[in-house]
């Protein structure tokens, strides 16, 4: 393997790199608005040009309060849903009064080896303050022999006066490409009343 060399003799003075190196850059793929939607799907730019992907989620507001909202993955290109999944969650919280703050386990946030959607924001209400933003990072989706591991973190504004953050992360369990996400809000006729979605590709 060919040694690769900076075009200056000290860090403080590179002023290129060699174009081997990765400069860990994001490259915005899609971007998707929501307007009454049951659901954003990225299905397509997902493969294995990209070793990191993320997806980001920009004042995303439900239709209906209450609501949790969720992240599946699909190995066919949104044809199905529900790979078998593992992960673990822990939230932090505080509010306008000063008088409810938490750091704990979020046992109600996890899945053990479950089909289920994964929950990145539970407990999402409609008022116009009570928004939610999420970053979600999936390594190496299309690799054929290793698990999938996401990490995902959302905030959002709970019942209109206090602050609440979510951390989740587990793995998909499966060594089949996953080609396509999904976005979603739990019960029946709730849609993304709106939101901005992006997705990016990391080299």
């Amino acid at each position: 393997m060919a040694l690769k060399f900076a075009v200056n003799n000290s860090l403080s003075a590179v002023t290129s790199l060699p174009t081997a190196i990765p400069t860990g850059s994001m490259t915005l793929l899609q971007t998707q608005t929501a307007s009454s939607s049951s659901s954003i799907e990225f299905i397509s730019n997902i493969d294995s040009t990209y070793d990191v992907y993320v997806l980001k989620c920009i004042n995303v507001h439900s239709s209906s309060s209450g609501q949790n909202f969720h992240l599946e993955g699909s190995t066919n290109s949104g044809s199905s849903y529900g790979i078998t999944k593992t992960t673990t969650q822990f939230q932090a919280k505080h509010n306008e009064a000063d008088n409810d703050s938490a750091l704990q386990y979020s046992t109600a946030g996890d899945l053990a080896q479950s089909t289920n959607p994964i929950d990145i924001g539970r407990s999402i209400n409609t008022g116009n303050d009570e928004c939610l933003n999420a970053t979600i990072t999936i390594y190496n989706p299309s690799n054929t022999t290793f698990v999938k591991h996401f990490i995902a973190v959302e905030t959002e504004n709970y019942t209109g006066t206090g602050m609440l953050q979510n951390f989740t992360s587990g793995y998909f369990n499966t060594t089949s490409p996953i080609n396509a996400f999904k976005f979603s809000f739990t019960g029946s006729g709730t849609t993304i009343d709106n939101g901005v979605f992006k997705l990016y590709g990391i080299s």
